[in-house]
């Protein structure tokens, strides 16, 4: 049973911002003053899971480095756009290229750049510790926080909606 208000056998594509919802809101800084990002293991396994599936993803973040782009790459996402200002023209652009329309498309954004992506897809999604204008612009608000479960908690209702998620085996002991 989907905790979410939409009808998730539509979705066909999914754009994550990075810093916020990928990643927690807060970064280490190096000594270099480049930002050490966290990332979640759960997410990771389940965007696996859907790129398997055949689901689209994009990442669209105002956030850059090399690191990011080897970890999107080894999941299987091929559609990355880091260093993004306006971060809508790049997912209208996105679904052009992939052929979706606004309602097969959820978005996860957490903080005012994402607003205006959030406003052009069927289903707008800010993790629980969103600021307010992403929350007021969400159709859905995740139980999880930024980078802490919140894609691995949508994507996996929208896998289980497709009957797409994997389901471990009755004897595996996990």
């Amino acid at each position: 049973m989907s905790s979410i208000d939409y009808d998730l056998t539509l979705i066909r594509g999914i754009a994550f911002d990075v810093d916020g919802v990928l990643s927690p809101a807060t970064v280490t800084l190096g000594d270099d003053g480049i930002p050490r990002r966290m990332a979640n293991l759960r997410d990771g396994y389940a965007m696996v899971q859907a790129a398997r599936a055949g689901l689209h993803m994009a990442v669209i973040s105002g956030g850059d480095s090399e690191a990011l782009r080897r970890r999107f790459d080894i999941i299987g996402i091929s559609d990355v756009h880091l260093g993004a200002g306006d971060k809508l023209p790049l997912l209208l652009g996105w679904m052009e290229r992939r052929g979706l329309r606004p309602e097969q498309v959820a978005y996860m954004g957490d903080d005012v750049p994402d607003v205006a992506p959030m406003r052009h897809v069927g289903l707008p999604i800010a993790p629980a510790d969103a600021c307010a204008d992403a929350i007021m612009a969400a159709r859905h608000v995740t139980r999880a926080a930024g980078g802490y479960g919140a894609a691995r908690e949508v994507i996996e209702q929208i896998l289980r909606a497709r009957g797409l998620w994997a389901e471990a085996p009755a004897n595996s002991g996990q």
